[in-house]
């Protein structure tokens, strides 16, 4: 599916009330960077727009989250993570997230998600948390497996079940947790003999599925090869004359498609301009500086709008608080509506409404 299809057909949902919602969250672990943008901050903004004609016709919704509780799996400094939520949620909004079509707000603020994450555990095999990638890929680098990090999908299977959730914008390394979340959902389902749970669909965007860092890499914090969105112009200029590149003269010819710079200012520019930095790399001529020149001009156009976005919201804290305290609203009631059908569904006391 291409980035210009804004209205996507969602999956059909396996349980009741069928209605279409568009559901996603971002991690509140720094600085959003580039890959996190065209990576995903990008669909949230382009599906936004299904997520608001679809609450109109039939009573959908679109949903981003700011997953805090997912961070504290990395993050233990509490002033830092108050501060990486507020820089989440000041970030989203400055990139076009609109709280008119969407619902925007904090997953540690829908508490009801930690118990309906509770009932899902009990049905989950055990080789399917040891077989995610995410959890494999951390031990094998040596990182602590807690049991934060081992039961990590299954959170994430709650944030995506609590809302009826239909369509899930991810990234293609995500792709997995959405098949544990259908799997889990499925099982539940079918344990307790009701279609609690509707099961989701994933959307990821092929072309822009793996974004790369400075070092030709995917782009990720992990790595060190990350280009924040709003880093200053000094730094953003720093950042992207070091890119690394090979020891091509001016004169030589060079190939666009094994160069990291070229790679990049893609994802800024129409297709006209990529075929005219194509033909100037191939020529010869044009040394690598004046590419990320040219990288450095194109990112500072397409991000200008956000910036001016960011620095009004920033003078002005109190009506990002208000977005994510209406945003939780919305938020629990869904959640607590999902929680009352599992809940009933495997026979334990209704809970007493918040």
């Amino acid at each position: 599916m291409s980035e210009q299809d804004t209205t996507p057909t969602p999956g059909e949902a396996a349980s009741k009330p069928r209605t279409h919602r568009v559901l996603s969250g971002i991690q509140s672990t720094g600085a959003i960077h580039w890959g996190n943008y065209f990576g995903a901050v990008r669909q949230y903004i382009a599906l936004q727009r299904h997520g608001a004609a679809e609450s109109r016709a039939r009573g959908g919704q679109a949903l981003y989250f700011i997953a805090d509780l997912h961070a504290l799996t990395t993050v233990r400094d509490a002033a830092l993570m108050r501060e990486y939520v507020t820089e989440a949620a000041v970030t989203l909004l400055a990139l076009g997230l609109d709280p008119e079509q969407a619902t925007l707000f904090v997953q540690s603020d829908v508490p009801e998600v930690t118990e309906l994450t509770w009932l899902l555990m009990t049905v989950t095999p055990l080789p399917m948390l040891e077989n995610c990638h995410s959890y494999k890929d951390k031990k094998a680098r040596g990182i602590t497996a807690d049991a934060g990090l081992f039961t990590y999908p299954i959170l994430m299977a709650a944030d995506i079940l609590a809302y009826d959730s239909t369509l899930v914008p991810v990234g293609q390394d995500q792709k997995q947790h959405i098949e544990v979340t259908r799997d889990v959902a499925a099982k539940f389902n079918g344990h307790f003999g009701a279609e609690v749970f509707t099961i989701p669909e994933p959307y990821i965007l092929d072309a822009t599925a793996k974004i790369v860092g400075t070092d030709g890499e995917k782009m990720s914090k992990s790595y060190g090869n990350t280009i924040p969105v709003f880093d200053t112009p000094k730094r953003l200029k720093k950042t992207i004359m070091g890119i690394p590149t090979d020891s091509a003269t001016v004169e030589e010819p060079k190939d666009p498609d094994a160069s990291t710079i070229y790679t990049l200012f893609a994802l800024f520019a129409s297709d006209e301009e990529q075929r005219e930095l194509a033909a100037r790399y191939r020529a010869g001529g044009m040394g690598y500086g004046d590419a990320k020149k040219a990288l450095l001009e194109k990112s500072r156009e397409h991000f200008a709008e956000a910036v001016a976005r960011r620095e009004d919201l920033l003078a002005h804290p109190e009506r990002v608080e208000e977005v994510l305290r209406a945003g939780a609203e919305v938020a629990r009631r869904k959640a607590g509506d999902v929680l009352a059908r599992a809940r009933e569904a495997c026979g334990l006391r209704r809970a007493p409404r918040a």
